[in-house]
């Protein structure tokens, strides 16, 4: 195994970022039967791109970025990453076997360089910078990321020693042995590598980033933990994508770039990105509204999202992501939903009068009475 430099000047030199965007995004069907669960936009940007920003702030521009099923759809948005400061290269995964198996799979790509491993589909407020020089300044073996958590049994959980020293971790365990899960951002030096083909399948037939740090707990290598102060979420659900939409648009200035005629209000903290246009509307910030998108005679309340390219009309919407391309009109009142890309809502004028849908699998419908 090669040995570890030391950077005078930088603490950042020979680091790479692994990225896995290979996930199916099961639990935010149907939006993801057509989607990529990691360009699902949180404040009209996808969740990824947050992800990518920070490894760039970190002083990190080369990329590996694991891909599935939807390579296609991450390649159209990231491209060579280029316009995001990144070297980027692909590294396709043939099924989802587990974060081990990505590590295992991008063996070449990574050589013997320190390496970030981030989950597309992770939202970490406060970026990475401090976290990658505590990583390289200590020479860990590696440096995990840990949150207190309700219910742990839905996570990685870490059991810690006394004075800080990670002794076990366990994935999704029946009994946990603390309230700590692992976040979706981890630290690693070279020695990962042999952990992560020391490892066999889990019961759930996955390569487990658990057992393979364990395996490093057990070799006697560096494991250290860092408890995440600020707020972290893994979006893989309609709820937490609509908290991380929150927390974002809490942080936005006013910008109005779009037009806005003199019947309409744009009130508090409202993003009005160019060529969108507001009619006879109010606005009501935090919110945004995106490129292109004209909203007539309507109402748009506190933390909403409306994507590019959106027609909404006579509709009142409040606490909502809204993907592009969607029309929405005559709905008198919609709250906490996610509407995916080019989706068509408005009322039916067939009688006799009642709800007609048409909805792919996994999709969630709640009617208001009449």
């Amino acid at each position: 195994m090669a040995p570890r430099e030391t950077c005078i000047g930088s603490v950042l030199c020979l680091m790479k970022a692994l990225v896995l965007s290979g996930g199916a995004g099961t639990r935010l069907r149907p939006i993801t039967h057509t989607s990529a669960k990691q360009l699902v936009p949180v404040a009209n940007k996808p969740v990824l791109f947050y992800g990518l920003e920070a490894i760039r702030a970190a002083g990190i521009t080369d990329v590996g970025i694991i891909v599935g099923d939807t390579r296609p759809e991450i390649e159209a948005a990231v491209g060579d990453g280029a316009e995001l400061g990144l070297r980027v290269t692909y590294i396709p995964q043939s099924a989802p076997l587990g974060l081990a198996h990505c590590v295992l799979i991008a063996r070449e790509y990574l050589g013997d360089d320190d390496f970030v491993m981030y989950l597309g589909d992770n939202f970490l407020v406060g970026g990475i910078t401090g976290l990658v020089e505590e990583f390289r300044a200590n020479r860990f073996d590696a440096l995990i990321l840990l949150t207190k958590v309700p219910d742990p049994t839905q996570f990685g959980v870490a059991e810690l020693a006394p004075d800080g020293r990670v002794v076990s971790l366990e994935e999704k365990p029946k009994d946990p042995k603390s309230d700590l899960a692992l976040v979706g951002v981890y630290m690693f030096g070279p020695a990962i590598h042999d952990a992560v083909r020391a490892i066999r399948p889990s019961g759930r037939g996955e390569l487990e980033i658990t057992d393979a740090i364990q395996t490093l707990i057990d070799g006697g290598r560096q494991v250290r933990a860092h408890l995440v102060g600020g707020y972290w979420k893994d979006t893989g659900r309609l709820e937490d994508m609509l908290e991380c939409n929150r927390t974002v648009l809490e942080t936005i200035d006013r910008s109005v770039r779009g037009d806005v005629d003199s019947s309409s209000q744009v009130l508090g903290r409202v993003v009005v990105e160019q060529g969108a246009q507001i009619v006879r509307s109010t606005i009501r910030g935090p919110a945004i509204i995106g490129r292109n998108t004209r909203i007539v005679d309507s109402y748009v309340g506190p933390f909403t999202s409306i994507y590019h390219a959106c027609h909404i009309e006579q509709t009142e919407i409040e606490h909502s992501i809204v993907l592009e391309e969607t029309t929405i009109r005559g709905m008198s009142r919609i709250e906490d939903s996610l509407i995916g890309k080019r989706v068509e809502v408005a009322p039916s004028t067939a009688m006799p009068r009642a709800h007609r849908l048409m909805l792919g699998d996994h999709s969630r419908v709640s009617v208001a009475g009449a």
